[in-house]
């Protein structure tokens, strides 16, 4: 995406399962950010076994330093961002939503923190301002999202204020590790990750970002996805207690 040669200084990892309608948009604009960016950037779309045409969207967007990769199958989103962050090679990852919810300048913010104060993760957040929700989620989800964010706290230990926001930096050597060792390969990876982030000794900040909830084409199943994620967590904390992390 930029005449500017040299390893990335960060790599975009986008999960795309069945993007067609809203990936061609996203990629425009992330374009349009990077030929304005002194930075180099590389970006990775991980098809998780779409069915519809994303990959064809990718694939015909003419936009430079675009990677395409392929899941065997429809593996789910922690999973395909494991396997778009295990194949990057930028000095720091991003990984983005396929929508766009968070825009793609507000990644400077979190560069700006991982550089100056050296931290290895910095996750964007929608609960550290709420003023930079410009549309916000339906009232179910987001009392949803208030009581997940209590039972990561308790189960986890993580005083983090918004785990699910999909918009995060990882200095990519340094969490190399947490990734690798990610076992949790649905909606619910986040606080795996982090957690693991956090036994490894690292440091994670956490800043406010603007972000727009996208509802259409959305795939997340309150119920469903919502009663697995919370599985997820249990698991997590027994994993960590019969030492399968040590």
């Amino acid at each position: 995406m930029s005449r500017r040669s040299g390893p990335p200084t960060v790599s975009i990892v986008i999960p795309a399962f069945n993007e067609a309608a809203r990936i061609g948009e996203s990629l425009r604009k992330i374009d349009d950010f990077v030929r304005q960016s002194p930075l180099l950037f590389e970006v990775i779309v991980v098809d998780d076994g779409c069915t519809d045409e994303t990959v064809e969207v990718v694939s015909k967007s003419g936009t430079p330093r675009v990677r395409l990769i392929h899941n065997n199958g429809n593996r789910g989103k922690g999973y395909s961002i494991r396997q778009g962050v295990l194949a990057a090679s930028g000095v720091y990852v991003l990984f983005a939503d396929a929508d766009s919810s968070a825009p793609i300048e507000e990644v400077t913010k979190l560069l700006d923190i991982a550089m100056s104060e050296g931290a290895e993760v910095v996750i964007g957040s929608r609960n550290v301002d709420r003023r930079s929700i410009e549309k916000h989620q339906p009232l179910f989800r987001e009392f949803g999202g208030v009581v997940f964010n209590l039972a990561v706290r308790a189960l986890l230990g993580l005083n983090l204020r918004d785990t699910q926001c999909g918009f995060k930096l990882f200095h990519r050597q340094k969490t190399h590790r947490a990734f690798e060792r990610l076992t949790t390969f649905g909606f619910g990876f986040d606080p795996e990750l982090l957690f693991l982030a956090k036994r490894a000794g690292l440091r994670i900040r956490e800043v406010s970002v603007r972000w727009s909830h996208h509802s259409e084409g959305s795939r997340f199943n309150p119920i469903r996805h919502g009663s697995r994620m919370f599985a997820d967590l249990v698991r997590i904390r027994w994993l960590a207690f019969t030492g399968r992390y040590s």
